[in-house]
C-alpha cells in the first residue's frame, strides 16, 4: 500500500514540474513576441550648416622696392637714416657727377653755337642767300644738340637717387665712397601704412570670397588681436596643382604692428543654408547601404537614407527622412522593422544618465 502511494506521489510531482516548465516557456515566448523595448531617440530638425576654413597667408607691404642706382658711379653722400620715414621724392643718395656735369656743359655749349648759327642763316633765307636745304640741315643740328642736352640732364638727374613713394627706409648697405652699379642694392623702401595680405582659398570656397567682403586675420605675434580688412582683388586663375585661387586683402596698419613677411591666418565661412542633421550614432550601415530606425507611434520603421557631409558628432541626411521625425540613437541593435518600442528623448536621457552606446 505504501509503495502504491509513493508511486502516485511521484507521478503527480512529475506532472507539476512539466506544467511549470511549459508556463515558463510560454511566458518567455510572449516577451519575445509582444514585449516593448526601451530606446533613446532624437528628433530630426533643420539646422543651419556653415562651412569654416582657415586660410593661410603672407603679409606684404602696400608698396615695396629695392633702391638701386641706374648708372655706375661712386657714392658721394648718403642722405637718409636707417628706419627713417621719408616722403615721395626725398633725396636718398648723391652719386659722384663731375664727368656728367662736364658733359652737360659741353652739350649746352654745342646747342648754343648751333642755335646761333641757325638764327643768323635764317635771316638770310628771305634774300635767298642760303638754300632751303642748308637751312634745314642747320635746324636738324640744333635739334640734335637739344636732345644731347636733355640726355645729359637725365644722366645728371640719375646721380640723385630719390624715394619713389612715401615709406620707411630699411637698412643701409653702402657707404660714402662705395662703388655702385645697377645690381647693387643700396637700401629698401616699404610703405606699410597698409598691408596687402595674400592668401589661398580652396576651389570649393571660390564662390564665397567676393571683392569688398570683410575678412578677419590673426597673427601668432599678436594672439589676442584680430586684424580686419577687405578683399581688394581675386586672381583670375586657379593653381592647377593645389586647386586654389589667390586672394588679396587690404588691412590698415597705421600703428605699424604688422611687418612684411608675417604669417597670418584668415577665417572664412560659407553658409550652406538649412539642412537635415541627425546624430551619427543613429546611422546603421549594412554593406554599402545606410539605414535609420524611425519611431512613429511607438513602432519602428527601418528606412534607407542618403547621407551628405559629416560634421563632428552629426551627419547630414539628404534623403530618407523629414524634419520632425524621431530616429533611434541608442538601442539600434535591439530593434527591427515593426518593433514596438518605448522611446526616451535623447535630451532627457542625457540629463538623467550618461549617454550609452547604441
Amino acid at each position: 500500500m505504501k509503495s502504491r502511494t509513493a508511486f502516485f506521489l511521484g507521478i503527480l510531482s512529475l506532472i507539476f514540474l512539466v506544467a511549470c516548465d511549459d508556463a515558463a516557456d510560454n511566458g518567455a515566448s510572449g516577451n519575445r513576441g509582444g514585449g516593448v523595448t526601451k530606446v533613446v531617440t532624437a528628433r530630426i530638425e533643420l539646422q543651419p550648416l556653415v562651412d569654416e576654413i582657415q586660410a593661410l597667408g603672407t603679409a606684404n607691404a602696400n608698396e615695396s622696392v629695392e633702391i638701386r642706382s641706374r648708372i655706375p658711379s661712386l657714392v658721394e653722400r648718403v642722405a637718409f637714416i636707417e628706419g627713417q620715414v621719408v616722403e615721395a621724392g626725398a633725396l636718398l643718395i648723391e652719386l659722384e657727377s663731375s664727368e656728367i656735369v662736364a658733359g652737360l656743359a659741353l652739350a649746352e655749349a654745342s646747342l648754343s653755337e648751333s642755335l646761333s648759327l641757325y638764327n643768323r642763316n635764317k635771316s638770310l633765307s628771305d634774300t635767298h642767300a642760303i638754300s632751303a636745304s642748308s637751312l634745314e640741315q642747320l635746324l636738324a643740328q640744333v635739334q640734335v644738340n637739344e636732345a644731347l642736352v636733355v640726355a645729359a640732364k637725365a644722366r645728371l638727374a640719375n646721380t640723385r637717387i630719390r624715394a619713389p613713394f612715401s615709406g620707411r627706409i630699411g637698412l643701409r648697405r653702402v657707404s660714402p665712397g662705395s662703388f655702385v652699379n645697377t645690381s647693387t642694392i643700396i637700401t629698401t623702401l616699404d610703405d606699410i601704412t597698409t598691408i596687402k595680405l595674400d592668401f589661398s582659398v580652396p576651389e570649393t570656397f571660390v564662390t564665397v570670397v567676393k571683392e569688398g567682403m570683410t575678412i578677419l586675420a590673426r597673427s601668432i605675434v599678436f594672439p589676442d588681436r584680430v586684424f580686419e580688412g577687405k578683399v581688394s582683388s581675386i586672381d583670375t586663375r586657379l593653381d592647377p596643382v593645389s586647386r586654389a585661387v589667390q586672394v588679396r586683402a587690404i588691412i590698415s596698419n597705421a600703428d605699424g604692428a604688422l611687418k612684411p613677411g608675417m604669417f597670418m591666418t584668415v577665417d572664412l565661412q560659407r553658409d550652406r543654408g538649412d539642412v537635415l542633421v541627425a546624430p551619427e550614432q543613429s546611422i546603421v550601415p549594412e554593406g554599402t547601404t545606410q539605414y535609420v530606425f524611425v519611431v512613429a507611434d511607438g513602432v519602428v520603421d527601418k528606412r534607407v537614407v542618403i547621407l551628405g557631409r559629416r560634421i563632428p558628432g552629426f551627419v547630414v541626411i539628404r534623403e530618407g527622412v523629414t524634419a520632425g521625425e524621431s530616429v533611434v540613437t541608442e538601442g539600434t541593435g535591439k530593434v527591427r522593422q515593426g518593433s514596438q518600442v518605448e522611446s526616451i528623448d535623447q535630451a532627457s536621457a542625457t540629463n538623467t544618465r550618461p549617454a550609452a552606446e547604441g
